[in-house]
């Protein structure tokens, strides 16, 4: 007979087949940056020379961060009921300083495949890492204080943007670290460089939301108690976002504005600011999340079993995938016809994806499916191992 671990016993199928869900669309966003033939030239959410499929081929990876993040909070809850709040302090500092030192030494690799580690780059896995620590810091605090200081960075730090707007110059490291990001590229010692992605003061407001809506997910919360919460969540985050975009004066540094036709107005509508991620990117993506929730608590069949395994093993599918895709595109880089020569591109810190390198669509979205087909069976396995062994390790992996 099977051994199940404890984890496996009382995982919570839902938020598992939701997280599996954003993986599976955040690989688009990762093999569009290594195989689109504008990744590196292009912006697909420029009004003036995207298309609509390449807005949403973007558009719909948006929801991957946030998700992403704000579970990594529900875990933490649902992970502390079996542990004290020491214990699961400590946890969390340990889980944290991993994750930075992944982001540095692995996902640096993963993005670049530079043996030399000439650039390093502050994405997801960094801002998880450093958020997990300071909420370990405040963990001993009421919930509802913890509530307070996330909605409070969530809802207040796009007033940050009017002192930046009215910036002149260079922001600081530190700036940029703490909440501006956007690509802002360091010197840390000569010829290795630091691109900042993902400042970590909103995100970190995010965990301690996510870390707060655990509760909803505890044992003793009856199916249709969860379900009005989470509908009414889902919803008044929707009413939210539409609400503070059409006021357009608040919560996002970019406001819309009308364009060519109808289509391309809505385009601009939903076309909100992911760095640092604003609070209507957050109301935008976040909402449907939660409404998600309400309808999938029960859902289970093939499909659902499918996106399941990639929600139960996200950090090693995340590292494993980015690994894959690059080794895919070294293998498409030769194959059609490039050399040593082209290696080392202009407009990106890939090697081996030169700025003229890349297919269009459809052949994108083909190898997005040959990626996920053909990693299903590894994940499928370490899903299974995970979930019937205890070593240490397998917490952090």
């Amino acid at each position: 007979m099977t051994r199940l671990t404890a984890s496996a016993r009382h995982r919570i199928t839902s938020i598992d087949l939701l997280r599996g869900i954003v993986m599976v669309v955040m690989a688009i966003d990762h093999v569009r940056d290594f195989f689109h033939i504008e990744a590196s030239t292009g912006d697909p959410t420029n009004m003036a020379t995207t298309t609509p499929q390449l807005f949403f081929t973007r558009w719909i990876t948006h929801f991957c961060a946030p998700v992403f993040v704000f579970l990594a909070g529900t875990s933490a809850y649902l992970g502390g009921t079996k542990k004290t709040k020491p214990e699961l302090a400590a946890f969390l500092i340990r889980r944290g300083f991993w994750l930075i030192v992944v982001e540095f030494l692995v996902m640096s690799l993963a993005f670049t495949f530079n043996p030399f580690y000439n650039v390093f780059i502050l994405q997801v896995i960094w801002s998880i890492g450093i958020s997990m620590i300071l909420l370990a810091l405040i963990i001993r605090l009421p919930i509802n204080v913890i509530l307070a200081i996330g909605l409070m960075i969530v809802c207040l730090h796009n007033l940050l943007d009017y002192a930046e707007t009215a910036h002149i110059g260079k922001f600081g490291f530190w700036w940029d670290l703490l909440h501006r990001g956007r690509f802002a590229t360091y010197i840390i010692f000569p010829n290795h460089f630091l691109i900042i992605l993902y400042p970590f003061f909103p995100w970190f407001g995010v965990m301690c939301c996510g870390y707060c809506f655990g509760k909803l997910f505890e044992k003793g919360v009856a199916q249709d108690v969860r379900r009005k919460y989470l509908l009414q969540l889902g919803f008044g985050l929707i009413i939210l976002f539409t609400a503070l975009r059409f006021i357009n004066a608040y919560g996002d540094p970019a406001p819309w504005s009308r364009q060519r036709n109808g289509l391309y107005n809505l385009l601009s509508f939903l076309n909100t600011t992911k760095y640092p991620p604003s609070l209507m990117y957050l109301c935008m993506t976040l909402g449907p999340a939660v409404l998600s929730l309400a309808f999938i608590e029960n859902m289970q069949n093939k499909i659902t079993n499918f996106f399941i395994v990639f929600g139960r093993v996200p950090f090693f599918y995340y590292v494993i995938h980015f690994f894959y895709i690059h080794a895919l595109c070294v293998i498409a880089f030769y194959l059609s016809g490039y050399t040593s020569k082209d290696i080392i591109p202009k407009n990106t810190p890939f090697l081996f994806r030169p700025d003229d390198f890349g297919f269009y669509l459809p052949a994108m979205y083909g190898i997005w499916l040959f990626v996920i087909i053909t990693l299903y069976p590894l994940c499928r396995w370490y899903n299974k191992y995970k979930s019937t062994h205890n070593e240490w390790w397998l917490s952090y992996v």
